[in-house]
C-alpha cells in the first residue's frame, strides 16, 4: 500500500569528543521516488567506493522494486495478464514474504494488491485523477469493482524456493510501496557492513536502520514528528536507537477535504474506504527497516485500539499518536505497545 511517512527527524548530532579521530560522511540524494540520507562513522572512510555502493543498491532496487518505474520488475509484473507461476527475483520474492507475514498478521490490513483502490481514490502512482475538490467521490459501485481485484491472500500465491508469483486473475496489480523503501534501507545498511563501517544511520524518506553510535559515542538519538499539516516542526518524542529499522506512517501530509471531511490516503483493504479513526500516526520498532515499514502502515490503518491488540499478540513495538476528538484546539493523545514500552524508560 502507498504511502507517505510521517517525517522522522534525526536530532543535531553532538560535535566530536576531544581527541576523536574518526571520520564522519554524509551522502544524500534521490531515491525510490524520494530523498536519501546516510551518516557514516569510522577510521579512513573511502567516500567514492562508498557513494559507488549506494549507487548501485539503489539502481538495484529501482529495477526490481519501483512502482514509479514502468519497466521495474513489480510494474512488468502488474502489468502482465499471466495467471500462472512467474519467475521472480530473490528480492521481490524476499519482499513478498515479508508482505505476507505482515497481511496475516495484521489480519489483512497490509495488502499489496491495494493499487486499484488507490488509483480509485486518486493517491497512486497514475496521478490524482479522482478525486479532488469539485470531483466525484468514487461510488459505491466502483469501490465494489475495484474490491474484486483487491485481496492479497486470495490472488497471490508465493513460491520463495522457486521464487516464484503466481495470479489468480490477470488484472491483479502489486504495489510495494509501503515495503520496499525499507527493504532499500536494509539493503544500504548491508552495503555499508561488508564495507567494514560499523557505525551509520541510513534514512529513506523518513524511514531509517540505525546501527552503532553517533560521532558521540552515543546511541543515535531520532525524533518522531508532532501531528501537523504545516510546516514540519515540534517533536512529540525522541528517542535513542541503534541497531533496529524505525518507521513511522502518517495521515495528515497526504489526504484531500470534501464538505467538511477529510479523506486519508490510508485505505481500509475491507471496505475500500479511507479509515476513519482518529489515530493520526504510528512508528514501528523492528528487526530491520523492511518490517518497520510494512508494520508502520498496518498499525495506522488498524488504528491505536485494535493496532494495541494485534501488536500484543505480535510482540510489534509500537508508538500511536491519535487526535483527541473532546477538544476544539489540536490535542494528542499517546499509546504505545508493551514491546516499545520494554525498550525505554519514561520519558
Amino acid at each position: 500500500m502507498w504511502r507517505i511517512a510521517a517525517l522522522i527527524a534525526l536530532v543535531s548530532l553532538a560535535a566530536c569528543l576531544p581527541g576523536e579521530t574518526r571520520e564522519v560522511l554524509r551522502l544524500s540524494g534521490s531515491a525510490m521516488g524520494t530523498q536519501y540520507n546516510i551518516v557514516a562513522i569510522g577510521d579512513d572512510l573511502d567516500a567514492s567506493a562508498l557513494r559507488a555502493g549506494v549507487d548501485d543498491v539503489l539502481e538495484a532496487m529501482n529495477v526490481r522494486l519501483s512502482n514509479w518505474t514502468p519497466t521495474s520488475e513489480v510494474s512488468r509484473f502488474s502489468a502482465s495478464r499471466q495467471t500462472g507461476a512467474q519467475a521472480i527475483s530473490r528480492d521481490f520474492a524476499k519482499v513478498m514474504e515479508a508482505a505476507e507475514r505482515v497481511h496475516t498478521q495484521s489480519g489483512g490490513m497490509f495488502d499489496v494488491t491495494l493499487g486499484p483502490l488507490i488509483d480509485l481514490w486518486g493517491f497512486g502512482a497514475r496521478g490524482p485523477d479522482t478525486p479532488r475538490p469539485g470531483d466525484e467521490l468514487p461510488s459505491d459501485t466502483e469501490i465494489r469493482e475495484a474490491l474484486a481485484h483487491v485481496g492479497q491472500a486470495r490472488l497471490l500465491t508465493l513460491d520463495p524456493a522457486t521464487p516464484s508469483l503466481e495470479k489468480t486473475i490477470p488484472e491483479v496489480e502489486v504495489n510495494v510501496a509501503a515495503i520496499a523503501k525499507g527493504y532499500g534501507i536494509d539493503a544500504l545498511a548491508q552495503m555499508l557492513v561488508e564495507q567494514g563501517i560499523e557505525d551509520f544511520l541510513v534514512e529513506i524518506g523518513g524511514d531509517l536502520m540505525a546501527r552503532g553510535t553517533n560521532d558521540a559515542g552515543e546511541p543515535w538519538r531520532i525524533g518522531i514528528e508532532t501531528p501537523h499539516t504545516g510546516a514540519h516542526g515540534s517533536l512529540q518524542r525522541v528517542i535513542p536507537l541503534s541497531g533496529m529499522g524505525m518507521a513511522t506512517s502518517g495521515d495528515y501530509r497526504n489526504f484531500f477535504e470534501r464538505d467538511g471531511r477529510r479523506y486519508s490516503h490510508l485505505l481500509d483493504p475491507t471496505t475500500g474506504r479511507p479509515v476513519t479513526h482518529s489515530t493520526t500516526s504510528a512508528t514501528v520498532l523492528a528487526q530491520n527497516a523492511m518490517l518497520a515499514d510494512a508494520w508502520a502502515t498496518a498499525m495506522l490503518v488498524l488504528g491505536a485500539e485494535r493496532g494495541l491488540a494485534v501488536a500484543e499478540r505480535h510482540g510489534v513495538a509500537v508508538f500511536f499518536i491519535s487526535r483527541d476528538r473532546q477538544t476544539a484546539s489540536p490535542t494528542y493523545i499517546q499509546h504505545e505497545s508493551s514491546a516499545f514500552s520494554a525498550l525505554f524508560t519514561s520519558d
